[in-house]
């Protein structure tokens, strides 16, 4: 069954390798005269094209394109090749030979401009000299691709682009998560932290390709990068969701997700170990919140990861290119602004704290930064609003941003203090005119702009000048 279920993924998954591009291709035994191949023994090519570890000879009827300006042929996979169409040379992508010595590496992917006069009306041969002696890893589909094209392939700016953009998003997530584990030395953080470093360097590594024409040699290594960066996600996000929710099992489920996603390196194909090794994270991660459903972040939670398993599934390539960089940052993101925001509000209420046992009947201690200063009650014209903090105007000229909410700090301040507007209290001993601007009215104070006056306090403020309260 798993063995099946291994198999059909990896048909899925597996590039379109180059014996399924619909030619018939035989393999030969050849020499060059004159720059031009001569063939002989040639027999049909039974499975892929695979030119690991020796030089290999092939050729294939080709049929002639309906218009054959701009035709090309396109080469993928990790081997150096050289091309004739009806004895023309086409190019050579760097220098096949019959030995590591005698071969120097090409490009991973390759096209060549085929003239038009290169084509026969009928009974056109292509002849492709191949070989790979510097691959590293033996791969099962090293030909990825060998295809006669006309049109100009579909761009891959815009993808690798938002690619690239998710990976930024991703880096800057990292650096986050690293300034809030500085400041609070919490293990979430820093897990949370190694998540986005991971994704974002996958997210680099895949769109290398679309980025940086490289070596055939610099391609398994590509994709084991890719695969490790995943596993190392995988495992890490296994280790949030345990910390979070079944903190008791840790070693536990972290010894079997080890075993699990480290499994996922003997699937077929590196695309398939890349999917397994999320997959395997997901699944473990969606199972550990299974168990956990008293909890309604553990139900959102696994919806969340669910909707991600079921477009792994459903289109397992498309999620190993760009939707773990979606989902990634769509996790992290969100998490890093509640971070965000609770640092904050510690930070404030620690300030607040503060403050509150200093402050003394006639004076207010004033903390902002770190700093502690007793200011006394009387010299304080006005509060307004600043943000998370409120503003101090003294009767000196000086202001003071204060740790502390507009609404709590009227409550500490005498009588002679009235909130006149949603965002401002004055020291009604500072008062000087009550004038209307407009539509609205201002009420200036010594040694202080004229603030805005609310309608619904506009009585009130009346009442408090004339001496009516």
């Amino acid at each position: 069954m798993i063995r099946r279920l291994l198999l059909s993924l990896s048909l899925m998954l597996l590039p379109g390798v180059a014996h399924a591009q619909g030619l018939a291709w035989e393999v030969c035994a050849a020499s060059l005269t004159a720059r031009v191949p001569e063939l002989s023994a040639c027999k049909a090519l039974d499975g892929t094209i695979d030119p690991q570890g020796r030089e290999m000879w092939i050729r294939a009827e080709v049929p002639r394109p309906q218009t054959t300006t701009g035709a090309t042929l396109r080469l993928v996979g990790i081997a150096s090749s050289e091309a004739w169409l009806n004895g023309v040379r086409l190019g050579a992508n760097g220098t096949p030979g019959s030995s590591a010595s005698r071969e120097e590496p090409g490009l991973y992917e390759v096209e060549h401009g085929i003239p038009s006069e290169a084509w026969r009306f009928a009974g056109n041969v292509m002849i492709i000299r191949l070989s790979s002696f510097h691959g590293g890893l033996r791969l099962a589909a090293p030909m990825g691709r060998i295809s006669v094209e006309t049109q100009r392939r579909t761009s891959m700016a815009g993808a690798t682009a938002l690619a690239l953009a998710l990976g930024g998003a991703l880096l800057a997530a990292a650096f986050g998560f690293g300034v809030i584990h500085a400041l609070r030395r919490t293990g979430s953080s820093l897990v949370l932290a190694g998540m986005a470093g991971t994704a974002a360097a996958q997210a680099l590594v895949e769109s290398l390709r679309s980025l940086v024409a490289y070596p055939y040699p610099f391609h398994v290594w590509r994709l084991g990068a890719i695969w490790l960066l995943a596993a190392t996600f995988s495992l890490l996000l296994v280790l949030f969701v345990v910390r979070r929710f079944r903190p008791g099992s840790r070693r536990r489920l972290l010894l079997i997700s080890a075993m699990a996603i480290g499994l996922t390196s003997l699937a077929p194909g590196f695309d398939l170990k890349t999917v397994g090794a999320l997959l395997a994270g997901l699944g473990i991660s969606s199972g550990v919140l299974a168990f956990g459903l008293h909890d309604v972040r553990a139900r959102w939670a696994l919806a969340y990861l669910t909707l991600f398993i079921g477009l792994a599934l459903a289109a397992p390539a498309t999620f190993v290119d760009f939707s773990h960089f979606l989902f990634a940052a769509s996790l992290l993101l969100p998490l890093l602004m509640l971070e965000v925001v609770r640092l904050g509000r510690d930070d404030r209420r620690r300030e607040e704290a503060l403050a509150l046992a200093a402050t003394s009947a006639d004076r207010i201690a004033v903390v902002a930064s770190g700093r502690v200063e007793l200011v006394p009650i009387s010299d304080i014209v006005a509060v307004t609003g600043a943000d998370d903090y409120v503003e101090l105007h003294l009767s000196n000229g000086r202001r003071l941003l204060h740790a502390a909410r507009l609404d709590r700090l009227g409550e500490q301040l005498p009588e002679d203090f009235l909130r006149i507007h949603r965002s401002s209290i004055v020291n009604l001993t500072y008062a000087e005119a009550l004038e209307r601007h407009g539509r609205r009215w201002r009420l200036s104070l010594h040694g202080v702009g004229p603030l805005t006056v609310s309608q619904s306090r506009l009585a009130g403020l009346r009442a408090a000048m004339t001496g009516g309260r």
